[in-house]
């Protein structure tokens, strides 16, 4: 039998419940899904607002495939570089209030191509430690001297920025962090970061992949919600695939910082342009985000009722405001059997485990749509309930 060795770490992944599989889905994107012939009330989707399945999307994207085809050809820097996507990017710009917009194929090449094209040898990059691993991938593969600080904690970045900014060996220094932690749903504190990147003369970058859409009072993001600007949080990355409901991401600054990841980022010069029917369809979902608010006000709605049913149950939650709400369970195996006995209940909820969060911290993590209504999040309380007893 060939690769035995890999044979056995599938059968310790399997033994420490780490295994993970996949499961095919039979309809479209929405709170209800077909899987494995199965109806199921879907509460693990990023589609934050009901947007992957919108008409209004769904037209522009079938529209654009009948005047510009499927595939974008190429690299955008060949003949890849469709109207649409040009369109769009502007469009993101003024959106996000930042000079340009560059798009980029997946939200892990734009984190990985970002940071590389940033900082290198000779240069540092400070991480939370939560950071999603398409951030920490990207200061890793930099060569850069990298540093990870404790969850949220300015005064030890303080710290490390000062012990930096004291070596003359070290040029530029770059501080990276999400918006909305992915695992956790809550928020860095970015106003603090960006006072203490600038106090230390360093860039700050956020992915805002969670926050873009769900915050703000047009839905542009923790950025807008507290009013930091292109000079405040000179790089923004945002992802289209979650609240915007098509796929792909961006990377919204200055025109210096867009000409330059256009000369040098790899992930964006190496690999085909997304089809330009993506970037149509986001443009429809666009308009959506900016116009009917009430999608955000509906999700606040949602998850302070499932907040307050929860801690009725005595659910552990994380402090999150965000539609992301971590029930934390620990053990590996409970988890799993927890997500288990959700499903047999017709409720589809993740079981989160290592390596994706910390050894011991595994989760089932909620998620929110505008599309959910009160009664389908009594529903979940109640489900959760019968398992609490």
């Amino acid at each position: 039998m060939p690769f035995p060795q890999l044979t056995d770490k599938l059968h310790a992944l399997e033994a420490q419940g780490l295994y993970r599989q996949r499961h095919p889905i039979d309809s479209p994107q929405g709170i209800f899904l077909q899987r494995e012939g199965h109806a199921v009330l879907n509460f693990c989707s990023n589609d934050y607002l009901a947007l992957a399945n919108h008409p209004a999307v769904v037209k522009a994207f079938k529209e654009a495939v009948d005047t510009q085809g499927v595939g974008s050809g190429s690299a955008h820097l060949i003949c890849g570089h469709h109207s649409e996507h040009h369109a769009l990017e502007e469009e993101l710009a003024a959106f996000t209030g930042r000079t340009r917009a560059l798009l980029f194929s997946t939200g892990y090449m734009a984190n990985v191509g970002v940071i590389n094209a940033l900082v290198g040898r000779g240069d540092a990059v400070f991480e939370d430690r939560l950071n999603h691993a398409s951030l920490l991938d990207g200061g890793l593969f930099s060569g850069a001297v990298f540093k990870r600080y404790a969850h949220t904690d300015i005064l030890q970045l303080d710290k490390l920025l000062a012990t930096a900014a004291g070596n003359k060996a070290i040029c530029n220094k770059l501080v990276v962090t999400d918006g909305v932690f992915s695992m956790d749903g809550d928020w860095a504190p970015l106003p603090d970061l960006a006072t203490v990147a600038k106090k230390h003369d360093a860039w700050l970058m956020v992915d805002d992949a969670h926050g873009l859409g769900v915050f703000g009072a047009t839905g542009g993001g923790l950025l807008q919600q507290h009013g930091l600007n292109q000079d405040d949080v000179p790089v923004l990355m945002a992802t289209l695939g979650k609240s915007l409901g098509t796929f792909g991401a961006f990377v919204a600054g200055s025109e210096a910082l867009i000409e330059m990841l256009i000369q040098t980022a790899r992930t964006y010069l190496y690999t085909t342009a997304m089809p330009p029917a993506i970037a149509a369809a986001t443009r429809a979902s666009l308009r959506i985000v900016i116009t009917e608010s009430w999608r955000r006000d509906k999700l606040a709605d949602l998850v302070t009722r499932f907040r307050a049913g929860a801690v009725q149950l005595g659910l552990p939650l994380l402090p999150s405001a965000s539609p992301i709400q971590p029930i934390m369970v620990g053990d590996n195996q409970q988890a799993l059997a927890m997500s288990s006995v959700l499903l047999s209940k017709g409720f589809l909820v993740s079981a989160i485990r290592p390596p994706t969060v910390a050894q011991g911290t595994a989760r089932l993590r909620v998620t929110f749509s505008a599309a959910h209504e009160a009664h389908h999040v009594d529903q979940l309380l109640e489900a959760l309930q019968g398992m609490a007893q």
